[in-house]
């Protein structure tokens, strides 16, 4: 270690910062540098990261603002890109703060954590949703651009008081954006979505402003939050409202808004619960909880409040596999097609064939329709013969099940 940096931060560390940044990929920032071109001169550029870290004299580029379709397909989700080289200093702080926050966090708390998924909020909601005929479903209003900088730095300093950690944070809150048409804009608040160091913040803010809150004013109320997504299980109606209300107060007090149309109280409604309300469903984490039929162990009927992929994600999934134009794709063989379409299938099929998989089954039965039409293109003894080629793509299906990610839930909805 050198002993003329005011810092004392380890070579090693931004090593390791490194490797996870490049395992993660991502898109080049403001500079148009990839992680192959960072490469090229490896050693000097991590040199020159851990020079400027452990003398204080490393200051953040401005962050490439971008923007990406929300994953329920509902609008466009923007981003703040940083470099390379940002993305890498702010994995060195990461590294080192993350253990400090997660020994405190709450155990309702899944977003962003290691070992933990949208997976595990979602089946722990699914069995309260059973438990409690209420649910308050909380959208907080542009959450991420809208955290308060002063108490966003009184919660780092509450857990650390590491000079370079809390410099360094404090320059990327304040590091401006460069927009899609160049200009350079200058920020007040908020952390930018896409940044490395982001969601452990954002978790941190809202542990202070929502979790122990929660802890401390509705003990019986219990919830699962996934970043700024949260559902929060209440005995009645009143219940719900009364928490509502005191929700408002609260996040107003941190400089926060509950979204005024997002946020709603839903009912629980399935076989044993008999009466009508108007808002018997909600979405969470892509999956829409609503009453459904479903079969119990004794293979008989019935009426469960459970969740599905949402009907926001199955039509953004469809969309993308029109987009595709398979039955264009005449230069390639159906092995091909399987092959090329198989990293999101099996993506789209692991995270959205959890829960209730028949519905996830139907949307993507819009894919089995474009094999069809490649296959009546393709081959002539299916042109003028749809149900022929219906037939075809049915053999072939029961024959080889695992040749397109999808088809395997066709078996598991038999099941």
């Amino acid at each position: 270690m050198d002993k003329a940096k005011p810092f004392c931060i380890a070579k090693r560390e931004v090593w390791e910062a490194y490797k996870r940044v490049k395992a993660n990929q991502g898109a080049a920032g403001v500079d148009g540098q990839s992680i192959a071109e960072f490469e090229q001169d490896l050693s000097n550029n991590l040199y020159r990261i851990w020079n400027r870290m452990s003398s204080g004299s490393y200051f953040p580029p401005p962050v490439l603002r971008v923007e990406i379709p929300k994953d329920n397909g509902a609008g466009v989700r923007p981003l703040g890109i940083p470099t390379v080289s940002d993305r890498i200093a702010q994995m060195v702080v990461k590294r080192y703060l993350e253990p400090k926050l997660e020994e405190h966090f709450h155990e309702d708390s899944y977003g962003y954590r290691p070992g933990r998924s949208a997976h595990d909020a979602l089946s722990v909601a699914r069995q309260r949703c059973w438990k409690y005929d209420w649910v308050l479903d909380l959208d907080i209003k542009s959450y991420f651009d809208s955290i308060d900088w002063e108490l966003m730095m009184r919660a780092v300093r509450h857990h650390t008081d590491c000079k370079w950690v809390l410099l360094y944070i404090e320059r990327w809150l304040k590091a401006p954006v460069r927009m899609p048409d160049g200009a350079l804009v200058s920020r007040e608040k908020g952390t930018p979505q896409g940044a490395v160091v982001s969601p452990g913040l954002a978790n941190l803010f809202l542990h202070y402003a929502f979790d122990r809150w929660m802890a401390r004013q509705f003990p019986d109320v219990p919830f699962e939050r996934y970043a700024d997504d949260a559902i929060c299980h209440c005995r009645s109606e009143a219940q719900a409202r009364e928490l509502r209300k005191a929700l408002e107060v609260r996040l107003a007090e941190c400089k926060l808004q509950l979204h005024p149309l997002k946020t709603k109280i839903v009912y629980c409604k399935d076989a044993n619960r008999r009466d009508n309300y108007p808002q018997p469903r909600f979405d969470f984490l892509g999956y829409t909880f609503r009453p459904r039929q479903s079969m119990n162990r004794a293979g008989r009927l019935f009426v469960s409040f459970a969740p599905a992929i949402s009907d926001q994600a199955a039509k953004a999934m469809r969309q993308h596999v029109r987009r595709w134009k398979l039955h264009l794709r005449n230069d390639l063989g159906l092995g091909e097609l399987a092959r090329w379409t198989r990293p999101v299938l099996l993506g789209w099929v692991r995270y959205y064939g959890r829960f209730y998989s028949s519905a996830l089954h139907r949307a993507l039965r819009t894919l089995d329709r474009f094999l069809v039409r490649w296959a009546r293109r393709k081959y002539k003894r299916f042109r003028g013969h749809e149900m022929r080629a219906w037939d075809w793509l049915n053999q072939l299906r029961a024959r080889q099940p695992a040749l397109f990610a999808h088809w395997g839930l066709a078996s598991a909805v038999g099941r």
